[in-house]
């Protein structure tokens, strides 16, 4: 691992930034790159991960079905948007995307998280009742319970769900 401390913050521009850089072999996907940078005193972070060979844009798809799925190891990168389209959620990168490394139950977690904050900082009586739904289903998927399809379009070709059952196709040029 690289690390280099004492780097200018780009936010709040004092030397406390450090930037990390490390490389790991993941299973059934090869070697990866992972980077960060992290502000002692304003607390930014951004990081990424980048596959060591060059990879193509693509679409993954994976379908939980038991709970033992939950386990099954993600990599997303920074480029990468995640959805889940029974529930209508998605997530698209933007300048505060980070990419990362975690497992089916990390990815669920970061929506679960995102619904949360809208249930808890809206006054709408309706966004409040399809929280709380979107809430209960992810834990019925959690247990098993019922189908749940996720779908990572990463146009960098980093990203991946390390799993027999996933299906890759590759991603169409958007016009």
């Amino acid at each position: 691992m690289e690390k280099l401390e004492g780097q200018e913050c780009a936010f709040c521009h004092k030397k406390t930034l450090t930037l990390t850089e490390d490389k790991k072999e993941i299973p059934y996907f090869g070697n990866v790159f992972l980077f960060s940078m992290d502000c002692s005193t304003c607390t930014f972070h951004k990081s990424d991960v980048e596959a060591e060979s060059a990879n193509d844009p693509c679409r993954i798809t994976f379908t939980i079905e038991k709970e033992a799925d939950l386990n099954v190891r993600v990599v997303k990168s920074s480029n990468a948007t995640i959805k889940i389209p029974q529930m209508r959620l998605s997530v698209t990168p933007g300048p505060a995307s980070i990419g990362c490394i975690s497992n089916i139950e990390g990815v669920l977690q970061k929506f679960e998280h995102i619904i949360e904050e809208q249930r808890d900082n809206t006054d709408d009586d309706s966004e409040k009742k399809q929280a709380k739904n979107l809430l209960k289903k992810m834990r019925k998927v959690k247990l098993g319970d019922i189908p749940l399809k996720i779908i990572i379009e990463d146009p960098s070709g980093n990203s991946a769900i390390i799993s027999d059952k996933t299906t890759v196709e590759k991603l169409k040029a958007k016009k």
